[in-house]
């Protein structure tokens, strides 16, 4: 997975500058990154080309700009952009420039997040967790000047880097910079791992803390190592349940894949992968420690060291990272330490990323079991559902169900179990079947709502502890069973010359609205009592008759309940008002209108199940 790409916009020639400035070209680029954990990486690479673009067309002031200044200017950019994404969230505004008459680098880095200011590396209270930014110590050290200004709704962290004659007429010590190729790498190693170390397994543990994907962990790593540690590194990803099993040519357990390649330059990276496939790790020779690893052959000139190390989370091994440096010098102990608390940082991040992989599979296989496989067709009737579990903690809390029962009859459910994960399943798994069962045997609506409530007073309590005991472990002491609640919408329809009879009731649940071919919208039910509350509790139901053209609209609270900020989508009966909005459409239109809007309510993706039901006489 390589880096996200961004919206850039580059003014080094005459004709890329903007009219109102000066025809003159000038050495400047800015580019608007995705708030994500691959946005460091893009942010280098932006810089580093547009450094080399200034450099071969001699833009004023890039002549006094030097391997180290240009080394430099990427790290402080990669610590500026990391900081931001995970401190602060939001897109982030990169602008990289050069001073025409000094030749200094200035750097700015905007987010959209200005209450939480970047830490200058001044101590922290003891308690609470912080939100600050860390690395801006290294920056610090770096630039000449950098500081933080704010505008509304932006908060823009800038540093300068001056050009290396400026900084010796000022007399100021020049730091030294990133790791890399060259006579001075081991001087430049003991410098950064002093100032840096620290920084760098902070940020480095941010960015793999809760990623979901074991690809992008892979893909962050080779990021995070190279240039500042490697000038290339490789991650082997392989089966945590067989692990071992080599052979050649992949035999006997097919061994490892290779999940991610990184070099300092990215035109050598196709035939680093190419060498390295050849040869890949063998697990019974790698110790959880560093070992030689053999160089990749003739991909990689001149010759250098490489070292494996392997990655194991919770005593089973998950995969191999390899790093390498070209050069006849050795990893210096302090690097392969560093690497080696790296490695077992991101041999966690790939173990959660493979348990939430699992958790998400044995959601969809829960979901898919408890949800009916197609929306029945009911004569006489068009319908259209929308269904968007948000998929925190397991399966949905809410379902639906449409199905035929005896005589002419067709019955349609919504409804929001309290709760999410194994418990809400195991109350749905429940809930579904008896409906069914009860609407089949001839029971009316309320009547079907009378014997779920006493069902799940009586059953769904012992039987939804039991499961989630099942799936998940026992109950912390002093836990005991707790009440499962059910708001629920039901209904029967029954075609008839000239439309289709409805009767149903809400038990606690958002009341259904009815839009009429002109556009009015009224309430179709009353409120009543959620079930599995009140045990002796007694339900009605209402019958009205939908015409042509009529419109019923059945909703879950993740549509009533879609926030901005203090406002919800039904606030001033606003889903009315969007399915007034709605006269003359479809079923399907209606559906896919009223899901884009609430989308469309908040700044966010919705944070709750959303379900939706149309049905509309034909």
């Amino acid at each position: 997975m390589g880096a996200i790409p961004a919206q850039r916009e580059t003014a080094s020639r005459a004709s890329d500058v903007p009219v109102h400035e000066s025809v003159r070209p000038r050495a400047w680029t800015c580019a608007t990154l995705p708030g994500s954990p691959l946005a460091p990486g893009s942010a280098r690479a932006l810089v580093r080309a547009g450094l080399t673009e200034w450099a071969e067309l001699g833009l004023p002031g890039t002549e006094q700009h030097t391997r180290r200044l240009a080394d430099d200017a990427v790290l402080v950019v990669s610590e500026l952009v990391t900081n931001a994404v995970v401190h602060a969230g939001t897109d982030v505004e990169l602008v990289c420039r050069t001073e025409e008459e000094t030749g200094a680098i200035v750097v700015e880095v905007s987010d959209r997040h200005p209450s939480r200011a970047p830490r200058d590396g001044a101590s922290e209270p003891a308690y609470g967790t912080s939100e600050y930014g860390r690395g801006l110590s290294l920056v610090a050290r770096l630039a000449e000047s950098w500081g933080v200004t704010y505008r509304t709704g932006v908060k823009t962290v800038w540093a300068r880097l001056p050009a290396e004659e400026h900084q010796e007429e000022a007399g100021t010590p020049r730091p030294l910079s990133i790791p890399g190729p060259g006579p001075r790498r081991p001087e430049r190693d003991r410098d950064w791992l002093g100032r840096g170390a620290l920084s760098f397994l902070a940020e480095a543990s941010d960015l793999l803390a809760g990623q979901l994907d074991e690809d992008l962990v892979a893909a962050l790593t080779g990021q995070l190592l190279v240039p500042r540690l490697a000038d290339w590194c490789a991650v082997w990803l392989e089966d945590e349940l067989t692990g071992r099993g080599w052979g050649p040519h992949g035999t006997a357990g097919a061994g490892p894949r290779l999940a991610r390649v990184w070099h300092g330059s990215e035109n050598r990276i196709g035939e680093l992968r190419v060498a390295l496939e050849k040869e890949p790790p063998r697990p019974d020779d790698l110790r959880s420690g560093p070992v030689p690893h053999p160089w990749p052959g003739e991909a990689l000139e001149p010759a250098g060291t490489s070292l494996a190390y392997r990655l194991i989370a919770g005593g089973r091994p998950l995969g191999t990272l390899v790093i390498g440096r070209a050069g006849p010098a050795d990893f210096p102990d302090e690097v392969t330490g560093l690497v080696e608390d790296l490695g077992r940082r991101v041999a966690l991040a790939i173990g959660a990323a493979r348990q939430y992989a699992r958790q998400a599979t044995i959601s969809a296989v829960l979901q898919r079991g408890l949800l009916p496989g197609a929306v029945a067709e009911i004569p006489g009737v068009r319908s259209a559902l929308v269904y968007e579990p948000c998929d925190k903690g397991g399966p949905s809390g809410d379902f639906y169900d449409v199905f035929p029962a005896a005589d002419g009859r067709w019955c349609f459910a919504v409804g929001d179990v309290q709760g999410k994960g194994p418990e809400a399943a195991v109350v749905i798994g429940l809930a579904r079947p008896w409906l069914r069962l009860l609407a089949r045997e001839g029971y009316r609506v309320a009547d079907v709502l009378d014997r779920l409530n006493q069902l799940l007073l009586d059953d769904a309590t012992e039987a939804a502890d039991a499961g989630a005991r099942a799936l998940v472990g026992p109950a912390a002491p002093g836990d005991g069973p707790q009440t499962r609640f059910l708001s629920l919408l039901y209904g029967e329809l029954a075609p008839f010359d000239g439309g289709v009879r409805c009767t149903l009731a809400s038990a606690g649940h958002p009341l259904p609205l009815l839009l009429g071919p002109d556009g009015d919208v009224r309430t179709a039910a009353r409120p009543q009592t959620l079930l599995g509350v009140i045990e002796d509790a007694t339900y009605t139901s209402e019958t009205l008759e939908l015409r042509p053209g009529d419109s019923l609209l059945c909703v879950t609270d993740g549509v009533t309940e879609r926030r901005s900020g203090s406002r919800q989508f039904d606030d001033g009966d606003g889903l009315a008002a969007a399915l007034a909005g709605c006269a003359g459409l479809s079923a399907q239109s209606i559906a896919e209108r009223i899901r884009r809007l609430v989308h469309d309510f908040g700044g966010r993706p919705p944070e709750d199940d959303l379900a939706l039901l149309v049905l509309q006489a034909e």
